[in-house]
């Protein structure tokens, strides 16, 4: 049996593979950081620490690394599941889980129960909405008891998980893995009123107002970079084929050469999103569809990756060049954005596909 101290211990390590996300089952987690600390299989795991004692010490890691930015993050969390509710209030949605109780932390999903007998009624009420999600069918073995889970996962500003239970499910009192007690859990009037005991002067019509305003920058992106695999380029500097899959080599290249360096990858990314808006001035009118979404820095390097050609074959003028030298270091990123470019042309390079890059350009700004 672990002692005291090695029993904390455990639980420690066993929460930092949790903050980390390297590990998203309490057991398993448990498991692994009780084998780091030498011990084997022959403990009992009721000798382990407790769900419990993991989920106080993620929640010190949490306010160690986070600090106030994640009081702000739960209320935003929270505001975003209010509308995502009142936008599935026919299906009886509950809030539970970490965006419920505050126990949140980087990355945390917000957690939804709705209840239907039909799946497809609920997407289409959220094709209606324009949401973008992915359906996942999950197969659960607990207490030698096989079960089936459907989650809905709806691409948002934060991400949320639908989990579908049959309408009769309703009033079932679902169980926690942590606690082994009923899950807490709330109604779109509970919700409402626990944003309103902590902000008592909130508008909530009008914080979930702007959120129908908001603009998800990565869904305009995949919207820019779709029409590029329409775009076909001159064989003669382009043997690669059409103009997405140019794009996505340039993005692989930046994030191997850049893995840090977030504003350098999207503009790699995006340098020739303009192709399928005007191919004869692809860079002015990819600036102008990207106008306030991306930084000056971004900006930059995308406006200026022709000049950046011109000036490494030696054919730009001095004027432009004598603005260009002006740019400080910025000048070396936009130089290797050229190179990268131009070795982005190759037949046959293996790439990642739209919406992995954008997921993870998302995570590198989470």
């Amino acid at each position: 049996m672990p002692d005291y101290k090695l029993r904390r211990r455990i639980a420690l390590r066993a929460a930092q593979l949790m903050y980390d996300r390297e590990e998203s089952e309490y057991f398993t987690a448990k498991r692994k950081a009780a084998k780091l600390f030498g011990l084997d299989h022959r403990y009992n795991p009721k000798d382990l620490p407790s769900n419990r004692e993991i989920r106080e010490h993620i929640q010190l890691l949490a306010d160690l690394y986070e600090g106030d930015q994640r009081i702000k993050d739960l209320h935003d969390m929270r505001i975003d599941a209010l509308r995502m509710m009142r936008q599935l209030r026919s299906f009886r949605p509950h809030l539970i889980g970490s965006v419920l109780t505050g126990h949140i932390r980087k990355g945390s999903d917000i957690d939804v129960h709705v209840f239907s007998d039909s799946v497809s009624a609920i997407t289409d009420m959220l094709d209606c909405a324009g949401q973008r999600y992915d359906i996942e069918q999950k197969r659960v073995i607990k207490h030698n008891e096989e079960r089936f889970f459907t989650h809905i996962h709806v691409h948002d500003r934060h991400t949320i998980e639908l989990t579908v239970y049959t309408a009769d499910k309703v009033n079932y009192p679902f169980k926690s893995s942590i606690t082994g007690k009923t899950i807490e859990r709330a109604n779109i009037d509970q919700l409402e009123s626990l944003l309103r005991e902590h902000d008592p002067d909130i508008d909530l019509d009008a914080a979930v107002e702007r959120l129908d305003d908001f603009v998800d920058v990565f869904e305009l992106f995949r919207l820019l970079l779709l029409p590029l695999e329409n775009v076909k380029q001159n064989r003669q500097y382009h043997p690669e084929g059409d103009a997405l899959y140019h794009s996505l080599q340039v993005f692989e290249l930046a994030r191997a050469e850049r893995p840090w360096d977030e504003e350098f990858i999207l503009a790699a990314l995006l340098h020739d999103v303009g192709k399928a808006i005007d191919p004869s001035d692809h860079v002015g009118a990819g600036i102008m569809a990207l106008e306030g979404t991306i930084t000056e820095r971004t900006e930059f390097l995308i406006a200026h990756h022709m000049e950046a050609h011109a000036m490494r074959d030696g054919t730009l003028g001095k004027r432009a060049k004598r603005r260009l030298q002006k740019a400080g270091d910025d000048l070396n990123d936009l130089i290797l954005l050229s190179e990268l470019d131009k070795q982005g042309r190759q037949r046959g390079a293996m790439v990642c596909e739209v919406d992995e890059a954008l997921e993870y350009l998302r995570q590198m700004n989470e």
